[in-house]
């Protein structure tokens, strides 16, 4: 049987900022999140991009000892974010340790800065170096260390989904943990992703030619989805979590509704690891439709993926009328934070529920001149005050794997 599956509560790290007012008010005011990069001495020199959208901003975290010494940054993030998302939902300490609370978490590969220091010492062939490592260090670097650290710090005894599919990360843990409730395998599931800034990310694409560069003095004009002016991705930062619960024991304990989570589909390209696939893309979100019940004239908004590379935002542009046509809005929300890699599906769907609840339509940043081989969709250019009742938040990554995630206005 399946059961109606409903988000009741959201949290964020983002660029933009870590309270839905602040991230709405700057939404709207077309406020960028993306700044210059600092020397950190490590591959800095050598790159051609110079700008990352980056948590500029103090966070204060409350963990005792016991917990944090198993978190490594990305650990803290997440941590942080599945706190304040539980602390909002209201959830009992009985329900969130009974076995039906899961946790759906994941992030890139870990924590990069906890792993180089490890292969510091490893390359250091030093007795002394080696003392310096600690005996849980791999806890706090190891790829599942996000969800393995919520479980652990607000003792969670459901299921445990982790994935690690680059872009595609943390709107895999949200399907996966909507799939969870709706069929009953748990009666909640906290889900999302985080992902620290590291140099190691941006120089993987700017080795592939595919970060930004040409706007290393303006860091806030770039990234710039479908414009004619793009030259590529801005690597960022963050976290985020969203609460899934089954819509009868949502009702009967009186939480507050955000919105309802009416479909999802994953599917894989089934070809080359990097380049994006048209044919890959119009399957996902047919098959995304479908399983959301949905005609394609029923999805009013497209939180589209938008990386804003060359090929990448072509190939979208053309799936998404391949299935769409003209109809749905499309707003690229990285051109306000960057690619916050693993953590972009969540902050994407927060985003976008922050859209539905406030009947405020964002637009894509920096759209100055639409590419006209990506000018066949229906782009969002400027504020709109409107009803949205329906969305889709598309990502797309390395590997070929492919997300379409389908929310409603609750009613």
């Amino acid at each position: 049987m399946e059961r109606r599956v409903v988000i009741t509560s959201a949290a964020a790290i983002s660029p933009l900022g870590d309270r839905e007012d602040q991230i709405m008010r700057r939404l709207v005011d077309g406020v960028s999140g993306v700044t210059r990069m600092t020397d950190d001495g490590l591959l800095y020199s050598y790159l051609h991009c110079r700008v990352f959208g980056a948590v500029t901003y103090p966070i204060t975290y409350n963990f005792s000892r016991k917990y944090s010494k198993t978190m490594g940054p990305v650990g803290f993030y997440a941590c942080q974010v599945a706190k304040e998302a539980l602390e909002k939902a209201g959830l009992d300490k009985e329900f969130i340790s009974s076995g039906r609370l899961g946790v759906a978490f994941g992030s890139t590969q870990g924590s990069p800065r906890v792993q180089r220091e490890i292969f510091e010492v490893f390359f250091s062939k030093s007795e002394f170096q080696y003392q310096r490592l600690n005996s849980v260090d791999y806890l706090r670097s190891m790829s599942h260390t996000t969800a393995a650290n919520i479980a652990k710090l607000f003792e969670i005894t459901g299921r445990v989904i982790s994935s690690s599919t680059a872009c595609t990360t943390s709107s895999q843990s949200i399907g996966f943990g909507y799939e969870a409730v709706k069929y009953g395998l748990q009666d909640a599931m906290i889900c999302g992703g985080a992902d620290e800034y590291d140099t190691l990310s941006v120089a993987v694409f700017d080795k592939l030619l595919a970060a930004s560069h040409s706007f290393n003095d303006e860091p806030h004009r770039t990234p710039r989805p479908f414009d004619r002016r793009r030259d590529g991705l801005v690597v960022g930062e963050g976290a985020g979590a969203v609460l899934l619960e089954e819509l009868d024991f949502a009702r009967k304990r009186g939480a507050e509704i955000l919105a309802e989570v009416v479909g999802f589909s994953c599917c894989n390209n089934g070809g080359d690891m990097i380049l994006p696939s048209r044919e890959g893309i119009v399957r996902t979100l047919k098959t995304g439709l479908d399983n959301a019940r949905l005609n394609p004239d029923e999805v009013d908004l497209i939180s589209a993926h938008a990386t804003a590379t060359k090929i990448g935002d072509i190939i979208e542009a053309e799936a998404i009328h391949d299935v769409y046509g003209r109809g749905p809005l499309v707003t690229g929300l990285k051109s306000y934070i960057g690619h916050a890699m693993g953590t972009c599906g969540v902050l994407e769907t927060i985003f976008t529920l922050y859209m539905l609840k406030h009947g405020t339509a964002i637009p894509t940043m920096n759209l100055e001149e639409v590419d006209e081989k990506c000018a066949m969709i229906n782009h969002l250019r400027q504020v709109q005050e409107r009803r949205l009742e329906t969305a889709s938040v598309q990502n797309f990554a390395f590997g070929g794997v492919n997300t379409a995630l389908f929310i409603k206005r609750f009613q």
